[in-house]
């Protein structure tokens, strides 16, 4: 699961970032309202932490023009902003939820899961010919037979699926996976890659994931 922090105050995003990260999630962080924004509409991800006061343009304003795309995506605002019509006002402006500063990061992490949960349904699988996922209990299965990954084989698998018979570009795997920003020798996701075509047992003729040679790869439905 993926998250962007837009916060300005660099001693809270890095606590939030190094607790969220211990706690297997990617994080995204950015200080400035609209490029917060920009990096929201790319669609990468799975919840927006938001500051209310940001340069460039506020966590409402942000909010407000992101719903126009993502109208399902949870947000969540924190905020020094503690009045009642603040939190409504907030709330009615698109964010799904409000946590006043200063706050407990267990209480954070738990309305962050409670949000992941209400998004996504406790049944949810995503498959790929006969590779059934389920991102909730982390769980692979090849036909009836269940497939143990580990967590970075499961994170690549899903982000593969995710994006389902497109070209998935060797960068995007490696920001969305591994979480790494800077110029990094990707071939690591070549091992990973063949890691996952071994232990799903992937047959000459099942083809499920392809490499695009120069490219990167993509989970195809044959």
């Amino acid at each position: 699961m993926r998250i962007l922090i837009v916060e300005d105050e660099v001693g809270i995003s890095n606590f939030l970032k190094q607790g969220l990260e211990e706690e297997n999630y990617a994080v995204d962080v950015e200080e400035n309202g609209k490029s917060g924004l920009e990096l929201a509409l790319s669609g990468e991800y799975d919840l927006l932490l938001l500051d209310w006061m940001l340069p460039g343009i506020s966590g409402i304003e942000l909010t407000r023009q992101f719903r126009v795309s993502f109208p399902d995506t949870p947000i969540i605002f924190l905020t020094a902003k503690d009045t009642v019509d603040e939190t409504v006002f907030g709330l009615q402006s698109g964010a799904n939820d409000y946590i006043k500063k200063p706050f407990h990061f267990e209480e954070l992490l738990e309305r962050i899961r409670v949000q992941l949960r209400n998004r996504s349904k406790e049944n949810e699988s995503l498959t790929l010919g006969p590779i059934r996922l389920i991102p909730q209990s982390f769980q692979v299965f090849k036909n009836s037979e269940e497939i143990p990954l580990t967590q970075k084989e499961f994170a690549l698998l899903e982000f593969l699926i995710r994006n389902k018979n497109k070209v998935c570009r060797r960068t995007r795997i490696i920001e969305s996976v591994w979480d790494i920003h800077f110029e990094y020798n990707t071939g690591v996701i070549d091992v990973f890659i063949n890691s996952l075509r071994k232990k799903l047992n992937l047959q000459k003729d099942e083809d499920y994931i392809q490499t695009i040679r120069g490219v990167g790869y993509m989970a195809k439905e044959l």
